[in-house]
């Protein structure tokens, strides 16, 4: 289990996951890194799910972004289709947050792409507490991307058994 957040907020987009991972009812690890960048393009993203769906999801997603010269919505369609139509990645268990410089979509394996109204989405475990908070926050506040996404981690983890405050943040300005 897991929380990742998105949030956009004029040209910043954040991207923060908490660190724990859970077996069942059991805490394993408190530090995972589910965030990181694309290696060869300006793209973050996270994960939530199982950790090796992820992963692999992510390697594929940047074979995607190779195919595309790192056209962010390009490469999700192709996820996205390839991830609904084949036997093998339709059994992987993961859901993806990617952001760009202009867009920000949620990958999931039924072949959902969807790009947020407000430039904020979370998935996972806590991903309802964070996400809630966050809108609460951009709305009603002046703060910026950075501060509204560590902000709403934390009152997710307050809230969700299976979210820690062991966050991997990755913003592009």
């Amino acid at each position: 289990m897991t929380t990742i957040l998105t949030v956009r907020k004029g040209k910043q987009v954040v991207i923060v996951g908490d660190g724990q991972v859970s077996l069942e009812h059991t805490i394993v690890k408190g530090s995972a890194k589910k965030v990181r960048r694309m290696p060869e393009h300006p793209i973050i993203g996270g994960f939530a799910g199982s950790a090796a769906d992820g992963i692999a999801l992510f390697e594929k997603l940047q074979g995607k972004l190779r195919e595309q010269a790192g056209n962010l919505t390009r490469a999700a369609v192709d996820l996205a289709t390839d991830w609904r139509t084949d036997r093998v990645m339709r059994k992987l268990e993961a859901m993806l947050l990617v952001a760009d410089a202009d867009n920000t979509y949620l990958l999931s394996g039924s072949g959902d792409i969807i790009e947020p109204d407000d430039g904020v989405v979370a998935i996972g475990s806590g991903g309802n507490y964070a996400l809630s908070a966050a809108r609460a926050l951009l709305r009603n506040t002046d703060m910026e991307a950075m501060e509204i996404a560590k902000r709403s981690m934390g009152i997710a983890a307050e809230i969700c058994v299976y979210t820690n405050d062991q966050l991997t943040i990755e913003s592009l300005p």
